[in-house]
């Protein structure tokens, strides 16, 4: 059966690469120097820092389009804000307060003692005075009044300011203590502290980069002195941290706002240039040592084209595919990140490539990694073990002509391959996937919506002590909600009148409605005038004028304008309302009943700005997931030559999106706008994980389902736990930030990376042993097949050796033991370097 390759764009992109790491080679001062300069360049972009933060909390995670905001802009419009008599069940807004919970340490807070402090604070509070540039103000200067005087507290009004008249109202209580606890919180007390989030995460930077590049030295560490590679993984680190400095340098030029959730992107970028590192430097190691450094490096981006090629597309697909939500905090996140992971592969391309050439000339001449001086390959009789450790190398396979094969590796082919593929374990597998599978289901169905505004706050801040015991005690009454008729509509007109009634019936009918605390001119003006003909427009806005002089207040509930009334509201009292549930289906349900009404009436409360979130939440990060799952299956179809990988590819797709959607739940997690940015990057790292696992099996020659992926594991194996360990350490410092949005990013990427590499060494492989008959079999080797095939996936290479060669390695017959004649590498004879 002939095989089919959809290799029309792998090959050519293969072959531009291979021409441009010759060039490279060549020329590898001018591709380190210039991204160099680049960077400076694009890096004074930070300087408008400053002027870009965006860090309104509306404006940054409340829809951009909301069907809120246009309900505050009618509001705003036909009752404008009379703050000489000030309701605060009025405002289109939060308005600008100062808010203080008291709470009782003892039994009670009404107790002489407990209000007496209460007094003493309410005291200090109108005795606080302070300066600005126009001069100094106290309370009575900025309080909103009412008839000409501040506002007051109603329960201190009624025991008139004394507190030993508490008692006398109420029975006596058992006390054990009359001190009270107080949450202060005031309007600007969720921003200042949402904008200091973003300052405290920045001392992690230096553990994830240290972190980063301590792990890249380790995984390319070698006991050759001439082999070694520290210096590579070094500025392997380094080139992640160049994308970042020139990606959001020219963001920051352009003028595009940098919100919060931006100061995740450095630590993913980090994770990601990592990735890209440990692929080209395994396909580095797979070139033949005694190659000149030019043909080496066009060997080395011939095998990595693809790979990090696919990696990066993947990436910024799913990101750039974010940009469509409304979120604008998304938007940033995803345009800064997209944009860095180009600038990420643009630098390993030119910047870590150049390295690369010029670390392959020290090692072509056979220098000490740290002294770049000269040293022996042999060790001269007589010289001592560490002289032969530290000054001695050189060294490769004499027969293959490659660096010495990686332990790890030989780890996967040996022990692990042999153990993942026996029957029982195989077994064990599938029902471990049926465990989370059903675990992943589970958590789906517990998945809450919408952010908490307690979570854009740092940890142990007194805004969420404010919000607990707001929950805690006064969580009954919910948003006091305004009904507006939009329209101008003949209220005296007896149809109309009985439609308004209805609407306003129904209203108070909802579960969440108490129904005896309701707001409405109309009936007030009914109860007042109800001898008057209301049926006579004359009569009815003749005796309104009256009502209106009575009842003053009502006057801000009006749009009067040339005898007619273009807007009227009224106003009712949810009760209840403690989840994001409740806030969802209030919402819906207030809409609906506005809706279905024969008056034309829309609902409005400022909370429902936030709570707009419930409803484009779900929708469009189903949206999002689709789109780019359907571009990723493109892509795998376009750039990976075997159609039988893009099948597999979207099965790890869904598997991990369901997976990272459940546990995230399980791990008190919401989906709101900061998750639905990691779950568009789920799609990036499946594919990244999953593509080449599959494809190395599929295209595997080798009869036995066992052996094919025992292969696909030797290949890749090693490089996806490299990978999956940079990334995550890429964003382990943000499990130790004190803020929600930092701790989220790290759980869902955490989660992400774990049932990524889950699927492609633990799960795909066994599951490909069950459809290996849908595989190719026994075709004649064409070079595309013989070649060294590097992977994505987070990590390395692999070169594909003849299967005759691994079968011998592994009876335990030594490559000393054969002809050097019988193996191919790269198309070229294997000899030992002249």
């Amino acid at each position: 059966m002939a095989r089919c390759h959809t290799n029309c764009i792998e090959k050519p992109v293969c072959i531009g690469f291979e021409k441009l790491g010759r060039f490279i080679g060549r020329n590898p001062w001018c591709f380190f120097v210039i991204p160099l300069l680049i960077s400076a360049g694009l890096g004074g972009g930070f300087y408008f820092l400053k002027d870009r933060e965006a860090n309104d909390i509306e404006n940054q995670f409340t829809p951009v389009n909301g069907p809120a905001k246009t309900e505050r802009r009618f509001v705003q419009e036909n009752f404008p804000q009379n703050y000489s008599e000030f309701s605060s069940q009025r405002l289109y807004t939060e308005g600008t307060f100062a808010s203080v919970i008291a709470v009782s340490t003892g039994s009670s807070i009404l107790t002489k003692e407990a209000f007496q402090e209460i007094l003493d604070l309410d005291a200090e509070i109108k005795q606080m005075s302070v300066r600005a540039d126009n001069g100094q103000f106290n309370y009575t200067h900025l309080c909103v009044r009412t008839k000409q005087k501040c506002v007051s507290n109603a329960i201190l009004d009624i025991i008139d300011y004394n507190a030993s008249k508490i008692e006398d109202r109420h029975a006596q209580f058992h006390m054990t203590s009359s001190v009270s606890q107080v949450s202060p919180f005031t309007s600007l007390s969720r921003q200042e502290e949402f904008e200091g989030n973003s300052k405290s995460v920045i001392p992690l930077f230096s553990i994830t980069y240290f972190l980063a590049i301590l792990f890249s030295i380790v995984s390319c560490l070698r006991f050759d002195c001439v082999r070694n590679k520290a210096w590579v993984a070094s500025v392997g680190v380094i080139s992640a941290g160049l994308a970042v400095l020139s990606g959001f340098g020219l963001l920051l030029c352009c003028g595009v706002p940098f919100a919060m959730t931006v100061a995740n992107s450095p630590f993913l970028i980090l994770g990601i240039g990592v990735d890209d590192m440990f692929i080209m430097i395994s396909c580095w190691q797979q070139t033949r040592v005694c190659d000149s450094v030019e043909d080496r490096l066009a060997r080395t981006y011939k095998e990595a084209a693809i790979s990090i090629t696919i990696t990066t597309l993947t990436d910024v697909l799913a990101f750039y595919i974010g940009i469509m939500t409304p979120f604008r905090s998304v938007q940033s996140f995803c345009l800064y990140t997209g944009t860095t992971v180009l600038f990420c592969y643009f630098y390993n391309i030119t910047f870590f490539g150049a390295f690369l050439a010029l670390n392959g000339r020290r090692e072509k001449s056979n220098r000490h990694w740290l002294s770049c001086r000269k040293v022996p390959e042999v060790c001269p009789q007589g010289s001592s073990k560490a002289y032969s450790l530290c000054c001695v190398g050189g060294a490769y396979d004499s027969q293959t002509g490659c660096e010495e094969e990686q332990p790890m590796s030989h780890f996967f082919r040996k022990y692990y391959g042999p153990f993942l593929t026996n029957t029982w374990t195989k077994v064990f597998v599938v029902l471990l996937y049926g465990v989370y599978l059903g675990t992943s289901i589970y958590g789906c169905l517990q998945l809450k919506e919408g952010i908490d505004l307690r979570n854009l706050a740092s940890d142990g801040s007194y805004v969420v002590n404010y919000y607990d015991d707001e929950e805690k005690y006064f969580s009954k009454y919910g948003p006091n909600v305004m009904v507006v008729v939009k329209e101008n509509v003949a209220y005296w007109n007896e149809t109309i009148h009985i439609d308004l009634k209805a609407c306003m019936k129904d209203f108070k009918n909802l579960t969440f409605i108490d129904g005896t605390v309701v707001t409405s001119w109309l009936q007030m003006y009914e109860t007042m005038f109800s001898s008057v003909d209301f049926n006579d427009k004359r009569a009815f806005m003749g005796n309104l004028t009256s009502f209106l002089n009575v009842k003053p207040e009502f006057k801000q509930d009006l749009n009067i304008s040339q005898g007619n009334i273009y807007a009227s509201r009224f106003f009712v009292q949810t009760v209840n309302i403690s989840t994001a549930v409740d806030e969802k289906n209030m919402l819906n349900k207030l809409r609906e009943t506005a809706q279905n009404c024969k008056v034309p009436l829309l609902v409005y409360h400022p909370a429902f700005i936030y709570y707009d979130q419930y409803a484009v939440i779900v929708s469009t990060t189903i949206q999002n997931i689709v789109v780019a799952t359907a571009v990723m299956l493109v892509i795998s179809l376009l750039l990976i030559p075997n159609p039988l990988c893009s099948l597999w590819v979207t099965f790890a797709i869904g598997s991990v999106i369901v997976g990272v959607a459940g546990f995230m739940a399980l791990w008190q997690v919401n989906l709101d706008s900061i998750s639905m940015i990691n779950l568009v990057i789920c799609i990036g790292f499946s594919v990244d994980f999953s593509a080449h696992i599959s494809y190395a099996f599929v295209s595997n020659k080798n009869d036995n389902v066992n052996a094919k992926a025992i292969d696909s594991l030797f290949d890749l194996g090693y490089p996806i736990v490299q990978g999956a360990a940079s990334t995550v350490l890429g964003v382990v410092a943000l499990a130790a930030a004190e803020s929600y949005i930092f701790r989220t990013f790290f759980k869902i990427m955490f989660l992400v990376i774990l049932f990524g590499a889950a699927h492609g060494i633990v799960f795909l492989p066994v599951f490909l042993t069950f459809f290996g008959i849908c595989s190719n079999k026994g075709e004649i080797s064409t070079d595309h097949d013989k070649k060294s095939h590097c992977a994505t996936g987070g990590g390395a290479q692999v070169t594909r050796k003849d299967n005759d060669l691994v079968h011998r390695q592994e009876m335990g017959l030594s490559f000393k033991d054969q002809s050097p004649e019988m193996y191919t590498n790269h198309g070229a004879d294997l000899m030992d370097c002249p």
